[in-house]
């Protein structure tokens, strides 16, 4: 099976378009104020239209009303909702688009929120604890047993020198990088981008996947 790649936190279209011609097949939109890797909806119709085809834009939400999401999918041409909060599954639901539901695994009980979503298209992995922003750049334990009922996405810690370890270790439907292919936050570097990307093509040739 091919590991999937998505590079999170992008905030130009630059970026975006390089991302993609680098071989990433999904990019990530942060609609999360706090975060530095925000986007005004403006930003993201720009980034989603300059995108090639065939490249899946998903859009970062935590703990957003409802109205917040509407105004978002109604401007820009979203693929998939990422929901990182404490969000209900009637609320992912809700809107009509496929959904990624992410789990904190720094404590607590995460399965709990993969056996609530059972709608969810995929389970994104992440360092952060539960309830908490992702994005800390820590990564978790990549050996405990995990679910087997999603599709799983791996994010938190993954940069170009041990992306291929959790690649082997936990064989997930996709890879998640934001910070670790920065030069700075939200700003993407292109050699960081193209050798993360090859990491993960390199290791699954090398493993016959």
């Amino acid at each position: 099976m091919r590991c999937r790649v998505k590079i999170c936190g992008v905030t130009t279209p630059e970026d975006a378009v390089m991302a993609a011609e680098a071989g990433a097949d999904a990019i990530g939109l942060v609609f999360h104020p706090p975060s530095r890797r925000c986007v005004t909806v403006d930003q993201a119709a720009r980034i989603v239209a300059s995108l090639p085809p065939m490249v899946t834009a998903v859009g970062l939400f935590l703990d957003a009303d409802a109205e917040r999401v509407r105004d978002v999918i109604s401007q820009v041409a979203l693929d998939l909702l990422q929901f990182h909060g404490s969000e209900t599954p009637g609320f992912c639901e809700r809107f009509g688009h496929r959904y990624l539901k992410a789990i904190g695994m720094a404590g607590g009980d995460p399965w709990a929120v993969a056996r609530d979503h059972p709608q969810a298209a995929g389970l994104l992995l992440d360092g952060h604890p539960p309830g908490a922003a992702g994005g800390s750049g820590e990564a978790f334990d990549w050996g405990q047993p995990l679910p087997g009922s999603h599709r799983i996405i791996v994010a938190g810690g993954l940069r170009v020198d041990n992306v291929a370890q959790a690649v082997q270790t936990i064989r997930p439907w996709g890879v998640d990088c934001s910070s670790g292919v920065e030069s700075s936050p939200g700003i993407k570097d292109r050699r960081l981008v193209a050798a993360f990307i090859e990491e993960v093509h390199r290791v699954q040739r090398y493993s016959g996947d």
